[in-house]
């Protein structure tokens, strides 16, 4: 079994069945993993901001940062390796508040919307979700089954 890890404002697509992708200690950030069984091709996605007008630079040297350009390379690099959107899973973890006792800066809640406005606007239904609450979630994607594990702070891996 091949482990391909996917850090922060990272993204990794395979189709090797033999594969699995891991993301760890999500916190305010987001997982997005996406697989069409069909064509036995997914990807997983782990964005830590929003709205990439924050720093157009950055987005641009690093577009897995931000939800609104990390979201649309991820499906895109899926489709480029045969995925079809209207086959495609799509499975969520993070946007916890974790060092935001008071919620001021909301940004795991604002990760959240930005990622639902931009499914919503493509037409993509979120299939499995955790996101939210207070703890941190690692989660993996296995290649093989298109299955997503989470893993929340503590606790046992648990199918999404």
């Amino acid at each position: 079994m091949t482990e391909l890890v996917v850090g922060i404002s990272d993204l990794k697509v395979s189709s090797n069945p033999e594969a699995s992708m891991i993301t760890y200690a999500l916190g305010s950030c987001i997982a997005v993993a996406v697989y069409d069984p069909a064509a036995k091709v997914g990807g997983l996605l782990h964005f830590m901001l929003p709205d990439s007008t924050l720093d157009a630079a950055k987005a641009k040297e690093t577009p897995a940062m931000f939800a609104d350009t990390g979201i649309p390379l991820l499906f895109k690099s899926c489709y480029k390796m045969g995925a079809d959107k209207k086959r495609i899973v799509v499975k969520v973890a993070g946007g916890a508040s974790i060092l935001d006792e008071s919620n001021f800066f909301r940004i795991g809640q604002k990760n959240i919307m930005a990622m639902r406005k931009l499914f919503w606007s493509n037409n993509v239904l979120i299939d499995a979700e955790d996101t939210g609450k207070n703890y941190n979630r690692t989660v993996r994607l296995d290649m093989s089954t298109g299955k997503v594990f989470v893993k929340r702070a503590g606790g046992r891996p648990e199918e999404l």
